[in-house]
């Protein structure tokens, strides 16, 4: 689990939308994806609910986020 991973999710956790995130984070929307991907893998469940170009926090995401937000916060 890499800092900038946890950026990225609270990001698009905060605008439900990857592209936006990736806008706020200054990077490209691919690679915002990618390193979320990369962190669910290693969390070993999905942090959102991917529709179409709908994006919903999972219930895991819910439960996550104020944990990552609290690492992030502490760095």
């Amino acid at each position: 689990m890499e800092m900038h991973q946890l950026r990225y999710f609270l990001a698009a956790a905060k605008t439900l939308s990857f592209t936006r995130a990736a806008e706020i984070c200054n990077i490209s929307q691919p690679a915002l994806t990618t390193a979320i991907r990369k962190l669910e893998d290693q969390l070993g469940s999905p942090l959102f609910h991917r529709e179409g170009r709908r994006l919903a926090l999972s219930e895991f995401g819910r439960r996550m986020q104020p944990h990552l937000a609290q690492i992030v916060e502490q760095a």
